[in-house]
C-alpha cells in the first residue's frame, strides 16, 4: 500500500487555509470528530480564537483496517448553538461523516451543520463543505505516526 507522510510543517499551512475558507460560514461552535479531526479541530479553534471547541467520538477503523461496524458516542450539548462545523482529517469513505451527520441533525435540528477536512476521496458517500486535497493514497499523518516512532525506540 503506498502512504504519503503528512507533516507538521504541511498541516500547519492546510490548517490556516481552511481557517481562511470558512470565514464564509462563521460557526459559533467547531465540533472534531475524534480522533482524527482532534487536532485539526485544536489548530482551528485557536486560528479562530475560539473556546467553543467540542468533540465527539467515532469508531470506524482500526488503524489501517475498516471495520464492519461504525459507532459515535459523546456527542456533546450543542443546545446552545448555531452553526456547527464539523472537523476531521478526512473523508475516507464518507460514511462516519455521513452518520454524525444525521445523528446531530435528529438531535439538534435548529443548528445548521457543514464539515471541513484536509483530504477528501472522490468516491466517498458524502463531500465536505470545505476541504482542501484529494487522497490518493494512504496517508500517515503526523499525529499519528511520530509519537509511536518516538515511543518505539
Amino acid at each position: 500500500m503506498e502512504k504519503y507522510y503528512y507533516g507538521y510543517e504541511e498541516f500547519v499551512d492546510d490548517a490556516a487555509a481552511l481557517v481562511y475558507k470558512i470565514q464564509d460560514f462563521d460557526p459559533d461552535t467547531l465540533l472534531a470528530v475524534a480522533r482524527g479531526g482532534l487536532t485539526l479541530g485544536h489548530f482551528m479553534a485557536q486560528g479562530m480564537d475560539t473556546r467553543r471547541l467540542f468533540a465527539l467520538n467515532s469508531i470506524h477503523y482500526d488503524k489501517t483496517q475498516k471495520l464492519d461496524t461504525l459507532e459515535v458516542f459523546n456527542i456533546p450539548d450543542l443546545s446552545t448553538a448555531k452553526r456547527v462545523l464539523i472537523v476531521d482529517d478526512i473523508i475516507d469513505s464518507g460514511e462516519t461523516l455521513r452518520e454524525v451527520l444525521k445523528m446531530l441533525k435528529a438531535q439538534y435540528p435548529h443548528c445548521e451543520f457543514k464539515l471541513a477536512t484536509i483530504f477528501y476521496k472522490p468516491t466517498a458517500v458524502i463531500e465536505a463543505d470545505y476541504t482542501l486535497k484529494k487522497a490518493h493514497d494512504w496517508i500517515d499523518f503526523f499525529w499519528e505516526v511520530d509519537l509511536l516512532h518516538k515511543v518505539a525506540k
